[in-house]
């Protein structure tokens, strides 16, 4: 599988597995510059858009604490869906829950209440949202071992481990970092995400490990999240995947939404989804058997131009080099699963994605300086590349 195009006859609009000129962020780890931004994607900045700066504060504070907002749209606006402007608009709206707030019909469009979440709305219009006051919920501070990587006053970098939830959802509603990091804190984390995601900035799987950031006022939260909007966080991922990719380094590009029979999962479209795009180079190749084979698995450096829900993981499965481990979009060929070598068992039995976020550098929110962090390799992937002879 490593030495083939894995796209299937028809896959066109699919994400492409492109070479590229080597990207400096995957090699030599120059410093974050103003240039830095990757402007690719399809999420226009509102700021940039034109739309009122204290009308976009105030739909944020409502999203956290509930309230009637109006934002009238400028002249120049592009003409854009209703519910992908809102959940743009502020850090703490997610599209779902936009789209739950059309349906329960507290979303207008000049004094008319919009029926369909995908409704276009053009310049001179005014939307007005009403969101309801959250129902009173209490997030109980853990007491947990952290790897806390750097804080200040304002914000918080962890290292965190695999396998930790990073804030409650359906079935985690305890031993979450966010937990803990109001212990650690004192609960001290930003309001914005309240009751049950404060001071979540971006997020990180479950059994995905790595650095992560969170911000302890509302001023520096809202700061990193125009830095995630704007794409000038940098992002860099260890993953080690089944075969090799023909192309190197690689950039791999395909709109991500969700899956069409599966909601859980994620998956590449033809139609709608957001635009994503991952870079990539080979960093190493192991677990040769012979020296007639190929290398069963490479170590790939990653890097997000997007940050879209399991991006790394979707585009690299889709291209047919999938995560070692992955319970959701990895597979282990057939064919390798009968045989009895250890280094192949190794990687059938891998309990997790093998995915870490060994990189994250921004702009601090407050001081303006340029700070970039770095995580070794976890033990339990370093232990996979030994058992598969890492050379």
């Amino acid at each position: 599988m490593s030495g083939r195009d894995s796209r299937r006859p028809g896959d066109d609009d699919l994400p492409r597995e492109t070479a590229v000129p080597a990207d400096p962020d995957l090699a030599a780890d120059p410093d974050l510059t103003a240039d830095d931004a990757a402007n690719a994607d399809e999420d226009e900045p509102l700021a940039e858009a034109g739309l009122d700066d204290d009308e976009l504060s105030a739909l944020e504070a409502a999203a956290v604490l509930g309230g009637t907002v109006d934002i009238t749209l400028p002249a120049g606006f592009a003409e854009e869906r209703a519910d992908r402007l809102l959940a743009n608009a502020a850090p703490s709206l997610s599209r779902g829950r936009v789209q739950a707030l059309i349906r329960d019909g507290r979303v207008t469009l000049d004094g008319a209440t919009i029926a369909d979440a995908s409704r276009r709305v053009k310049p001179g219009q005014k939307l007005t949202v009403t969101v309801p006051v959250p129902e009173e919920r209490r997030l109980d501070p853990e007491p947990m071992a952290l790897d806390i990587v750097y804080e200040d006053e304002w914000l918080i970098v962890v290292d965190k481990p695999a396998g930790l939830v990073v804030h409650p959802g359906a079935g985690n509603d305890r031993g979450t970092l966010v937990s803990g990091l109001l212990a650690h804190g004192e609960g001290r984390l930003s309001s914005i995400g309240a009751p049950t995601r404060p001071g979540v900035v971006h997020r990180i799987d479950k059994d995905t490990s790595g650095l992560i950031v969170f911000a302890k006022t509302d001023a520096a939260h809202l700061a990193l999240a125009r830095q995630f909007a704007d794409h000038t966080i940098r992002r860099a991922y260890t993953a080690i995947v089944w075969g090799v990719p023909s192309v190197d380094p690689g950039r791999i590009e395909g709109n991500i939404g969700r899956h069409a029979t599966d909601r859980q999962r994620m998956a590449v479209v033809t139609r709608g989804g957001k635009h994503a795009v991952t870079h990539y180079r080979i960093a190493n190749m192991v677990g040769v058997l012979d020296l007639s084979e190929k290398p069963l698995a490479s170590v790939l450096d990653c890097r997000l131009e997007t940050g879209r829900t399991h991006q790394i993981r979707v585009h690299l499965s889709h291209v047919g080099h999938p995560l070692v481990g992955d319970p959701v979009y990895g597979r282990s060929p057939a064919r390798l699963q009968r045989m009895e070598d250890p280094r192949v068992k190794a990687m059938c039995d891998f309990p997790r994605q093998a995915l870490h976020a060994r990189r994250l550098g921004f702009v601090h929110p407050i001081t303006g300086r340029r700070l970039k962090f770095e995580s070794p390799l976890p033990q339990d992937m370093r232990e996979l590349l030994a058992s598969l002879e890492f050379f």
